[in-house]
C-alpha cells in the first residue's frame, strides 16, 4: 500500500509550521511525508534524493526563495508537482510562481482540509489556486499592459479542462468532439502562446488572466 501514497517533501523554514503541517497531511492515508527542510538550498539537495511526488513549499526561504528552487526541481524533474504555500496574495508572486513551473499557489490560512485536497490534485496534473488568487490574476487581462493572444470560447474550454489534468482523451468526451480535434485545439494553442506543452500552456495563459484556476 505504501508505494501507492502521495510522497511529500515539506519545506518550511518555521519548525513549528512544519510539524503541523506534516500532521495534517499524515492524517490522510493516501499521503506519507517522505522528508523536511528548513532551508532552500537544503531542501534542493533532499528532493534530488528522495524525488517525491509533490513539493509543499514555502515562499520565503533562507539560502534560496521558493522561487529558485520551484524553477531548479521543475526544469530537473518534469513529473515532480511544486505546491507553493505562502503568506503573500500579491498576484505577481502568483505569477511567478507559476511561471517558474509551480503547480499550485496556496495561502498559509488555507483549511487543513483544502491543503489536502490540493496536494492531491496537482499530484494527479491538475493546477490549483484558491479562488481569491485566480481573481487576481484575471484581473491582470484587464489592464492595458496584459493584453494577449485571443483564445477561442473551445480553446478556452480545453484549456481549463486541461488545467484541471484531464488527457485529451477525457476532454474529447467531456466536449463532445474527437480527440484529433482537442489536439488540434491544444496545438492552436501552443502556437497562440508560444509554448510547447500543456503544462506551460496552463502556466501562460493563467497568469495572464485568460483562465481562471480553482482548488476545487
Amino acid at each position: 500500500m505504501s508505494d501507492t501514497r502521495i510522497r511529500v517533501v515539506i519545506v518550511e523554514d518555521h519548525t513549528l509550521l512544519r510539524e503541523g503541517t506534516r500532521h495534517i497531511l499524515e492524517q490522510s492515508q493516501d499521503i506519507e511525508v517522505v522528508g523536511e527542510a528548513g532551508r532552500g538550498d537544503e531542501a534542493v539537495e533532499l528532493i534530488e534524493r528522495l524525488t517525491p511526488d509533490v513539493v509543499l513549499l514555502d515562499m520565503r526561504l533562507p539560502g534560496m526563495n521558493g522561487i529558485e528552487v520551484t524553477r531548479l526541481v521543475t526544469g530537473k524533474h518534469k513529473e515532480i508537482r511544486v505546491l507553493l504555500l505562502s503568506a503573500y496574495d500579491d498576484e505577481e508572486y502568483v505569477a511567478e510562481a507559476l511561471n517558474a513551473g509551480a503547480s499550485g499557489y496556496m495561502l498559509k490560512t488555507t483549511p487543513g482540509a483544502k491543503l489536502v485536497e490540493a496536494v492531491r490534485a496537482v499530484n494527479s496534473g491538475a493546477t490549483v489556486l484558491q479562488d481569491e488568487l485566480s481573481h487576481k490574476l484575471a484581473m491582470r487581462a484587464m489592464h492595458p499592459g496584459s493584453a494577449g493572444p485571443r483564445l477561442s470560447e473551445r480553446e478556452l474550454d480545453v484549456l481549463r479542462l486541461t488545467a484541471r489534468g484531464l488527457s485529451s482523451k477525457e476532454i474529447a468526451g467531456r466536449l463532445q468532439i474527437s480527440q484529433r480535434t482537442v489536439e488540434g485545439h491544444l496545438n492552436n494553442i501552443y502556437s497562440k502562446l508560444g509554448v510547447n506543452s500543456r503544462t506551460e500552456a496552463v502556466v501562460h495563459a493563467a497568469s495572464r488572466g485568460l483562465i481562471s484556476l480553482e482548488s476545487e
